[in-house]
């Protein structure tokens, strides 16, 4: 999820706009994830196969 979604139950103000100390600890902790810190792993394996199978489906049709 990203911190723009994000309502801080501390200020009741959204994480993105880092009112307080713990949405900037938030704020924080999320980017530091990376773009792929929110997504569950069982996401991640679907992008995964997803992306082998593409790959397949090029390699199959230039031979």
């Amino acid at each position: 999820m990203t911190y723009d979604r994000l309502v801080c139950a501390n200020c009741a103000a959204p994480v993105s706009e880092g009112r307080c100390r713990v949405c900037r600890a938030h704020r924080e902790r999320l980017e530091q994830q990376g773009p792929f810190g929110g997504l569950n792993p069982v996401t991640l394996i679907a992008l995964l196969v997803m992306v082998v199978a593409a790959m397949a489906l090029v390699a199959h049709q230039a031979a």
